[in-house]
């Protein structure tokens, strides 16, 4: 996240139709439900990732594709919408444009109390879709090429589960997965209460809760499930859109149970959503000197020499794409065998209740005799550290409690200093910027944020617009389950927190994490009061849903939707050119005639810029295809939505570029002929004008055999 810091101070010197399902009042447990997926893939080229907030970390081809899931649920009287989407968050303007294209398909069917969007947390999605400016400032600006395929993919899964509704039935199941999740600030998750900290075995939360929907024949629909771990598996060095760990756990199993179907393709639709992820990474070897080997400095996470960019989190595997696949593998394995035994069905009535909070001022009552209050958005300077998955490169270091003279006054001379109001509420955060107090051209961070739940019989999905740590997770959830329980209403309640939800406000930690002022505690925004703040408006929303007194629960301040001031750094895509005595798509380096199965085929093509393919969704730049003797065709067993293809782009001198595809055989691949196309298009002048033109290119045939040796 820190080279924003270098940012910040450089900058500041299809409509249709459709026709609604009419459920009836159900049968029993019987509810009606639909399942939809839909591509979310923006273009994969020059449009910076979003998570680690690296400039230099810009998009360059295609790993696995990104996929929204949605599910709806029905009772017969009220409907429920949950979407999780291969994003690293949902951005209030992502939010905001969603509804605002459901409004019109749909009228008030789906709507901000109804419905709940969630990011699975990927680092390496396409950024461009924030309306506040630090975000917009870490991702070169609004990019409207990057936000449509999101919001035309999240609301084409709508589309999809709205069309396919069906009566069903729902079990809930959960089970603990460990080997897969770190503590990755120890130090502050030991600064809370020994007695609370004894009533758990672990430090991050390993339970699994999946959601299995049926039809009534008892026929696979989708599973849901959520379990708090970072999508940081892919690291900050990575340049290829992916879905990271969440995202294959998605495609194993759809894999799975949509048998012969490509990626992407098929019925069943498997989500994989997050939670109280802020403490917890995939990267289990956890934190060492990249230099010496050696652990890192325990409080501060830095090194003796390289300091904290240093100082890196590894495993399980030998590189990142070996991490993703045993994470990712864990995570499906663990969903898999609790939705094959999933036995206790869900029943009972939905209920949903949102509000909108201005987040900067919220008054909580701590005992019979204090109040506090929350802040104006500030980050402090163990912001600008980043986090062991991925390191500053500044001299920040986590754990500053204190301010450092330098930065402070550069800060001063171009932002300003932050308000004496401020630093005290934020007490014991070193504010490095006090982007509450900031709103040039935009403000640089929200102020309205949603706050919701829906509940489904016993199940209570709280959406949370953030990042909680592994302790504030668990006091939230037992907040609302006592509230859902202390009318009689619910019973035996389970309730899951839904995590990077609606909006983005960075991460929430417990008062005495935030006191150790790591990371996650200078990137809790509203200060040391935020947890105690959602925990009284989370109390409200459960409170009401129990009660059944929804209706009298205030609206709040509606969010801004900036027409205005918004800003986008990314220059259109270049001219194409290719090499002399060429044409796009020609085979720069070709495949070897033979190959074994676990072997690497590889082919560079003569290529264009992916931006100038436009809307990519539910196409391919790549495709593998074997040769079918019996009907003399070509079938399509990958495409760049297979985990075994890597689609790198790269652009080259002079205007030129090249894509390289890459084919991991895998062990169970048939011997037989096979060849590799690459599509694309190019944008060339033609008459003075850009004239954007598709080509494609086709590697020599190869063969896949068990031998490298003819028979």
């Amino acid at each position: 996240m820190t080279t924003v810091c270098v940012t910040l101070i450089t900058v500041m010197v299809s409509w249709k139709p459709h026709k609604d399902p009419e459920p009836t009042s159900p049968s029993g447990h019987t509810y009606w439900i639909g399942a939809g997926r839909a591509d979310c893939t923006g273009p994969p080229a020059e449009i910076p990732l979003m998570g680690y907030a690296n400039p230099q970390q810009t998009a360059a081809g295609i790993h696995t594709r990104l996929y929204s899931r949605a599910f709806i649920v029905d009772d017969g009287k009220r409907r429920v919408v949950f979407v999780t989407a291969d994003v690293g968050m949902i951005s209030q303007r992502l939010r905001l444009e969603v509804l605002q294209a459901l409004q019109v398909k749909y009228g008030d069917l789906y709507r901000q109390e109804n419905v709940v969007l969630s990011g699975t947390h990927t680092h390496c999605g396409l950024g461009g879709y924030f309306q506040y400016t630090l975000f917009m400032m870490s991702c070169k600006g609004y990019i409207k090429e990057s936000i449509k395929p999101l919001v035309n993919g999240i609301v084409k899964s709508i589309d999809i589960a709205h069309d396919t509704m069906k009566p069903g039935r729902i079990y809930r199941n959960r089970g603990e997965l460990d080997d897969s999740s770190l503590n990755r600030s120890p130090q502050s998750y030991l600064n809370n209460p020994k007695d609370e900290r004894h009533r758990y075995e672990w430090n991050t939360d390993k339970q699994v809760l999946v959601l299995k929907f049926t039809d009534l024949n008892g026929d696979g629909i989708g599973m849901l499930s959520w379990f708090a771990v970072h999508a940081v598996s892919m690291n900050y060095t990575n340049r290829m859109v992916s879905s990271d760990n969440m995202g294959y756990a998605s495609y194993l199993l759809e894999q799975d149970e949509n048998p012969g179907e490509l990626p992407g393709q098929g019925r069943f639709v498997a989500g994989f959503s997050s939670s109280n992820l802020g403490d917890v990474s995939p990267n289990t070897k956890g934190p060492h000197c990249a230099n010496t080997g050696l652990p890192c400095d325990y409080l501060n996470s830095s090194c003796p020499v390289g300091g904290t960019k240093m100082c890196k989190a590894f495993g399980p595997g030998e590189d990142m794409f070996d991490s993703t696949r045993i994470i990712g593998y864990n995570i499906y394995r663990k969903a898999k065998e609790l939705y094959d035994s999933a036995v206790e069905e869900v029943s009972g009535v939905l209920h949903f209740a949102h509000q909108w909070v201005n987040m900067t001022d919220v008054t909580v009552q701590i005992n019979d005799t204090h109040t506090v209050s929350t802040c104006k958005p500030a980050l402090g300077h163990s912001f600008a550290a980043g986090t062991t998955d991925g390191g500053g490169d500044l001299n920040f270091s986590q754990g500053a409690v204190e301010g450092d003279p330098f930065w402070d006054g550069i800060r001063d001379a171009i932002m300003g200093k932050p308000s004496n109001q401020t630093q005290e509420c934020h007490h014991p955060k070193p504010i490095l910027f006090s982007t509450g107090e900031m709103n040039v051209p935009l403000p640089w961070h929200p102020q309205i944020v949603d706050v919701q739940m829906i509940t489904i019989g016993s199940v209570a999905v709280v959406a949370v617009p953030g990042e909680m740590t592994t302790m504030s997770g668990r006091r939230l959830r037992e907040a609302v389950k006592q509230e859902l329980e202390s009318e009689g209403a619910f019973s035996d309640s389970e309730v899951v927190i839904a995590g990077l939800s609606n909006v983005y406000t960075h991460y929430i930690t417990t008062y005495e994490e935030y006191q150790v002022q790591r990371y996650e505690g200078a990137s809790t925004i509203y200060g040391p009061h935020t947890l105690s703040a959602y925990l009284q408006k989370y109390r409200g929303l459960a409170r009401a849903i129990a009660q059944d007194r929804v209706s009298e629960l205030p609206i709040g301040p509606q969010p801004p939707f900036f027409e205005r001031n918004l800003f986008n750094w990314l220059p259109a895509a270049s001219i194409d050119k290719k090499p002399v005595n060429s044409s796009f798509g020609d085979v720069l380096e070709q495949v070897y005639p033979v190959y074994r199965q676990g072997d690497v085929v590889s082919v560079t093509f003569v290529a264009g810029n992916p931006r100038n393919s436009g809307d990519i969704r539910d196409k391919s730049f790549v495709t593998v295809e074997i040769y079918d003797n019996r009907t003399d065709t070509w079938k399509v067993v990958h495409t760049d939505a297979s985990w075994e293809t890597r689609f790198h782009w790269l652009k080259g001198s002079k205007q030129q570029s090249n894509s390289t595809v890459e084919w991991h055989i895998p062990l169970s691949a048939p011997s037989g002929s096979y060849r590799i196309k690459h599509f694309g298009h190019s944008k060339e002048r033609k008459n003075l004008r850009p004239v954007v033109t598709p080509y494609e290119g086709t590697s020599n045939v190869f063969k896949v055999a068990t031998s490298f040796y003819y028979e």
